[in-house]
């Protein structure tokens, strides 16, 4: 069940990306045929940053989703790099869903959320297992433990 979530939240990635450079590159086009200047930027300069922020985005998303898409094919977390991008990948998508709400709506919150449960429930689902880790802990479970002894009675 694990992998088809992952595998599924590297689906979605992959459509939010280009879904968002397609978005941006839409807008760039609208700056572009304005002929709009704000503060004096020019309207073709506003254009190359839609273009450049939507592919910077955009090519994160597309990581986020290759790193998840290993995770699915390998069964198993990346690594603490790769957990980190992918808690910072959550991160941004609450933040986005909580401006996205007044600037789109509802709809396009639930879909953040939706994105971001799933990221999240990929995180757990291959959190490391809590326990002793380490050589040391290995040879300390391969020895036998003495039997407990039972507490002195009082009177």
């Amino acid at each position: 069940m694990r992998r088809g979530i992952a595998a599924g939240t590297a689906v979605v990635l992959v459509l939010e990306a280009l879904t968002i450079a397609a978005v941006n590159w839409i807008l760039g086009l609208a700056v572009r045929h304005q002929n709009m200047s704000m503060a004096g930027l020019h309207s073709n300069a506003m254009a190359a940053g839609s273009w450049a922020g939507g592919a910077a985005f955009g090519l994160f998303l597309i990581g986020c989703a290759v790193l998840v898409a290993r995770i699915a094919l390998r069964d198993e977390m990346s690594g603490r790099f790769g957990r980190i991008v992918l808690i910072v990948c959550a991160v941004v998508h609450g933040v986005v869903g909580a401006l996205v709400v007044g600037l789109v709506g509802w709809y396009a919150f639930a879909l953040m959320m939706v994105i971001l449960a799933l990221l999240v429930g990929t995180l757990l689902m291959y959190a490391p297992e809590d326990g002793p880790a380490g050589p040391a802990a290995a040879s300390a479970a391969d020895t036998p433990e003495p039997p407990a002894q039972a507490p002195p009675a009082t009177a």
